[in-house]
């Protein structure tokens, strides 16, 4: 990695891909952290593939200034730390929710997670693209998002789904949200600024 990327308005997923194609999104970046973690941890390459969800403003940090400082043990240390704990617990309850819950469940909380990434209840994406993004069939998407705007919780029109019902969005969605909503909370206060 030749350089870190740091959202201003805009929406990245680091995705893991399977030999046989299917991909899961294991990690989703806002304005509250960075692309570029093996950068800072040693390493030099990601072994995701990074795709820019929204498109917006980013600023981009070339990698060995990003080290140098990062080396410097200041403030930027400190919160590159914990921002690389906030992802762990990101990337871990996100495993543990692809596994334990149901796919209403798991759509509601990556609506909630793209909602807290966009500071927005305006959701610009696809089925087919938030298909791949939770490791499943659109079919499931479609199921899924149908319960959701027949309860008054979502509007969803071709490639656009807004956010009626926030506290009831957050009533269908597992544990998982809250649990890594807490702790950005706890370390950095609001990410909407």
């Amino acid at each position: 990695m030749d350089a870190a990327y740091f959202p201003l308005k805009a929406m990245i997923s680091l995705v893991s891909i399977m030999e046989d194609g299917s991909t899961t999104e294991v990690s989703l970046v806002g304005n509250e952290g960075f692309v570029g973690l093996p950068i800072i941890l040693g390493g030099e390459v990601s072994l995701h593939q990074v795709i820019v969800q929204i498109h917006g403003s980013v600023l981009r940090l070339d990698a060995q200034y990003l080290k140098e400082e990062f080396l410097r043990g200041d403030a930027l240390h400190r919160l590159l730390l914990l921002y690389t704990h906030t992802r762990l617990v990101q990337v871990a309850q996100n495993a543990a929710c692809n596994r334990q819950h149901t796919i209403e469940e798991r759509l509601a909380r990556w609506l909630l997670s793209v909602q807290a990434c966009l500071c927005s209840n305006e959701v610009p994406l696809t089925q087919e693209f938030i298909a791949t993004m939770l490791g499943i069939r659109r079919s499931g998407v479609t199921v899924a998002a149908s319960l959701l705007q027949r309860a008054g919780i979502i509007r969803y029109s071709r490639g656009h789904i807004t956010i009626l019902d926030l506290p009831a969005l957050e009533g269908v969605s597992c544990e998982c949200h809250q649990i890594v909503q807490n702790e950005y909370s706890r370390l950095f206060g609001s990410r909407c600024l």
